[in-house]
């Protein structure tokens, strides 16, 4: 006796119960969770049996292996499973280079050149190395892994790789894919900065190497009151308000320069790796072309070596402050892009005996090696422009001293012995307005992410020779670094809505161009007058503690829900080779325990901490700090809150079987292992651990579980009279 189960579209069977017999006449319509049967004389009646008692009549096939979906046995061997149209074939990397290349371009991108070196710089220079390797080793290279052997292994993106490890985890998958999309929109807007500047970046002298004149011929008041690169980026770029309450509307050049990036990346990214593939070959390697000019040209420059022995010099007691070894965990953290759900969307493209391990180690290194390569040239530059700006001070003081005390004067001026004694004995000193210059107080003036590449470097950059040729170069591998990482984080995205079923049968064209489209509308709130503030609430909420909380939830699924013991059969089999103590402790016990400590110190931090910008005040040529309006935590609630949102909701309606509610987004596909390499699943046919949970689970759940994780799909469940 057999019971077949049709929907009312054409099937595709994917696996086959051996020897059963239809012998029952029965056809069982299953359409959105309904429990009733037709039969050959047309009539309706209810179809579903007391679970054990199904289980009982059911008799054991051995045609093959039992399925492993955590049903009963005497359920599980006779279950045959049809989907209503067969997948799209996954696509694949050319090469194990284009690969790479994404990876390095998704991964180093310009946190890099902004963000660790101000790390240094304020976690003790040379010893910041230190707590930054051991948590290298502890958590990014074990969670990189975790991340690019499911999709290889899996084959799916984020969306679908979560719901085949449980059904109910499915949340996790939108919820990287969402933490990604909101991250890509005013990532964008970065790009759209380095296209303004770079467009700027044609003419000589560079506009922002001088202040603008007003009408009576004198320099604007803003700009004296501050400096030429920080009236530039502030008023000529932005054109920025007062404060976030006032977003003084679009400004066109920027919208226009928006739209210019949008159009881009959806170039690039219009057919997959397949558009995308090709341009990594550029924004992967062009950055270090770059690095590699502007590290001959900076440590040839006066002051170079004060920049790099004021990074490198070790201050050992640093690694007794609690917040370095923080700030080193989130550095590697966010430097790895974990949780975005893009590692596992790039992972899946790969071939399924690709040695992921080796990839690993091999990416880590080089994004470890390429953040302290930036931060040589970064403070090489930075060592020339302090050193240029005390030159200045002392220059400056030296006159005011001259013209106080002309007997101080020596051959026309006055020399450093002169006035180092002046400053150290004298009392007039105090009197004259000096500036007492101390280089290593302005080595210590740190300052990060658009502060460190629009208005410090960009100073910088003026005090060099053929200075629009240095800032042409260094805007376009800005530009090469934030579009290999753009590309990659909107891979995630559109990844992940290409495997929700009612998507699937687009054109990757069009769903780029929609996922593109929404994001440029929305995108034009970050180029507002407030719009820099903008940025700065979606980069600290949106993207901060709901990500850790994404990837503690992963780290613990794949160990603990899938079990480490199958996860390293799956490296095994991948790879050749079981993975070793290393792995296993830290992906079951340090990893988890960092993240863990990570998210309390993030939510103690938004808790005692009242969150602030700071706010141009165009009188004062300066940015102060501003508490956040109500209205403004409350937004940045909401997206912290929307980011982690669809984890619990996705549970619920699956735990508690909400069929008319839960959006069908590939959770019932379940394939097995012998099939093609574009359809091959974690799912394994035979549990070689000795596990006995599925003996030991209630029969009348895992039946409910059958029915939720195969809603509105067609499938075949039948067994064979025992005579």
């Amino acid at each position: 006796m057999s019971t077949t189960v049709k929907s009312r579209t054409p099937t595709k069977e994917l696996a086959r119960s051996g020897g059963a017999d239809d012998d029952s006449g029965q056809e069982m319509m299953f359409l959105n969770g309904s429990d009733t049967v037709t039969t050959s004389s047309g009539d309706t009646q209810s179809l579903r049996p007391t679970p054990r008692a199904l289980a009982a009549e059911a008799g054991p096939s051995r045609s093959h292996p039992p399925v492993s979906l955590g049903l009963p046995k005497s359920v599980v061997n006779d279950v045959v499973l049809q989907v209503a149209e067969p997948l799209p074939e996954r696509q694949k990397w050319d090469n194990k280079l284009q690969f790479m290349l994404s990876a390095i371009g998704y991964s180093v991108g310009l946190g890099n050149v902004w963000r660790f070196p101000y790390l240094v710089q304020q976690n003790g220079g040379g010893a910041f190395l230190i707590p930054f390797f051991v948590m290298l080793l502890l958590e990014g290279i074990p969670l990189f892994l975790v991340e690019l052997a499911l999709g290889q292994k899996l084959r799916q993106g984020s969306l679908g790789a979560w719901n085949i490890i449980h059904p109910w985890l499915g949340g996790l998958g939108i919820a990287s894919t969402l933490v990604a999309f909101l991250v890509g929109l005013y990532y964008n807007v970065i790009i759209t900065w380095c296209f303004y500047y770079l467009f700027n970046s044609f003419q000589s002298p560079l506009p922002w190497s001088t202040c603008p004149l007003d009408s009576n011929g004198t320099a604007v008041r803003e700009c004296t009151a501050a400096t030429e690169t920080a009236y530039f980026w502030y008023r000529t770029a932005l054109d920025i308000s007062p404060s976030v309450d006032q977003p003084e509307g679009i400004k066109w050049w920027m919208a226009l320069c928006l739209l210019l990036s949008w159009i881009i990346v959806y170039f690039i990214t219009m057919r997959g790796i397949q558009s995308s593939g090709k341009v990594v070959y550029f924004t992967a390697l062009f950055p270090y072309a770059v690095l590699t000019i502007f590290f001959i040209r900076g440590i040839t420059l006066k002051g170079a070596g004060a920049g790099l022995a004021h990074m490198l010099q070790p201050q050992m007691h640093k690694l007794l402050d609690p917040t370095v070894w923080l700030d080193a965990a989130t550095q590697v953290f966010y430097s790895f892009n974990i949780g975005f759900g893009s590692l596992i969307a790039f992972g899946s493209y790969n071939p399924p005996r690709n040695n992921c391990v080796k990839d690993t180690l091999i990416l880590s290194v080089c994004n470890a090696a390429t953040a302290i390569y930036a931060s040589i040239v970064i403070f090489a530059i930075l060592g020339f422009k302090a050193v240029r700006s005390y030159d200045l001070c002392v220059q400056h003081d030296k006159g005011l001293i001259g013209e106080r005390f002309p007997g101080l004067v020596v051959n026309g001026s006055l020399s450093d012995e002169a006035y180092a004694n002046f400053l150290e004995f004298r009392e007039e000193s105090k009197d004259l307005g000096l500036r007492g210059c101390n280089l290593e107080a302005i080595m210590n003036e740190s300052v990060e992410g658009t502060g460190l590449v629009f208005i410090v470097f960009t100073q910088a950059i003026v005090e060099l020779p053929a200075a629009p040729f240095w800032a042409i170069l260094f805007f376009l591998m800005l530009l090469a670094l934030g579009v290999g990482s753009q590309i990659g984080t909107l891979e995630g995205v559109i990844s992940t809505v290409f495997d929700i079923q009612i998507v699937r049968g687009a054109r990757k064209e069009v769903v780029s161009a929609a996922v593109c489209i929404i994001s440029y509308l929305i995108g034009l709130l970050f180029v507002t007058g407030s719009g820099e503030y903008w940025v700065k609430i979606f980069d600290s909420f949106a993207g901060t503690t709901g990500l850790i909380f994404i990837a503690l939830l992963e780290s613990i699924a794949v160990m603990y829900i899938y079990g480490h013991r199958k996860f390293s059969q799956d490296i095994l089999q991948m790879t050749g080779h079981m993975p070793g103590p290393y792995w296993q402790i830290t992906w079951r016990f340090v990893g988890p325990v960092l993240i863990s400590v990570l998210l309390v110190a993030s939510i103690i931090y938004r808790s005692f901490d009242k969150p602030a910008y700071y706010a141009w005040n165009a009188d004062e040529g300066k940015s102060l700090l501003t508490p956040y309006p109500q209205w403004v935590l409350i937004v940045g609630g909401l997206l912290a809150t929307l980011s982690v949102l669809p984890i619990p909701v996705v549970f619920l309606l699956r735990r508690f079987q909400f069929h008319r509610l839960d959006t069908d987004i590939n959770k019932g596909v379940i394939r097995r292992n012998e099939t093609t390499i574009s359809t091959k699943q974690m799912m394994t046919d035979v549990d070689e651990y000795g596990d006995n949970a599925i003996e030991e689970e209630d029969e009348e759940e895992a039946l409910d579980r059958l029915e939720m994780t195969t809603s509105n799909r067609t499938f075949t469940i039948g067994h064979r009279d025992e005579h």
